[in-house]
């Protein structure tokens, strides 16, 4: 089989429709060409996004507890941002998005993975990074909306762990983020 990975395919668009184009993602409707026959399928175009596992010396990672209106639910993030900044590279977007949510600048940058969040509805890839030697910044990034009445706490990184596991936090990037880092910060300890 050789090594595992997801694997590049470029059918033939037939047709492609802008559904509705949104403040921050557009809908489409494409056409492509499939086996023997086609097929139509909507979903969201999203410019990508950055997010942060911030962990600071004594192992507690930097989340935030912020509204979401579609899961109508306060959940437990990490620091994340849209790929919104034209020609910015995503660990920029990450070290900016650090700034402006929790008011940290890190010392030490290290990618962790890039994922898709949900490839049978959008094409948002997500780079998300692992931050340490955290220091304390002072911004004038003023928070709106979503941001203004956020929850920054620092957490064990085995207990995010254990709630990711138990269920009891269940954002995606939060989740993949989290056991991402504590893998790397266990193959770390079993090198030394």
């Amino acid at each position: 089989m050789g090594e595992l990975r997801d694997e590049r395919v470029d059918l033939e668009i037939i047709s492609t429709d802008l559904v509705y184009e949104g403040a921050v993602w557009n809908v489409r409707s494409d056409t492509v060409r499939y086996g023997d026959g086609q097929m139509t399928r909507q979903y969201v175009e999203h410019p990508g996004a950055a997010a942060v596992v911030a962990i600071d010396d004594d192992g507690r990672v930097v989340l935030i507890q912020q509204y979401r209106h579609p899961i109508k639910e306060r959940d437990w993030e990490i620091p994340a941002g849209l790929l919104d900044v034209a020609g910015e590279p995503p660990l920029e977007t990450a070290k900016r998005e650090l700034t402006e949510e929790v008011d940290l600048e890190a010392d030490r940058w290290q990618h962790l993975i890039s994922m898709h969040t949900t490839p049978g509805g959008n094409d948002e890839v997500v780079h998300v990074f692992l931050a340490r030697g955290l220091r304390s910044v002072e911004t004038d990034y003023e928070r709106e909306h979503e941001e203004s009445d956020m929850r920054v706490e620092r957490v064990p990184l085995a207990e995010v762990v254990d709630g990711v596991l138990a269920g009891r936090l269940r954002n995606g990037i939060l989740a993949t983020g989290a056991l991402a880092a504590a893998e790397v910060l266990r193959r770390e300890a079993a090198a030394s």
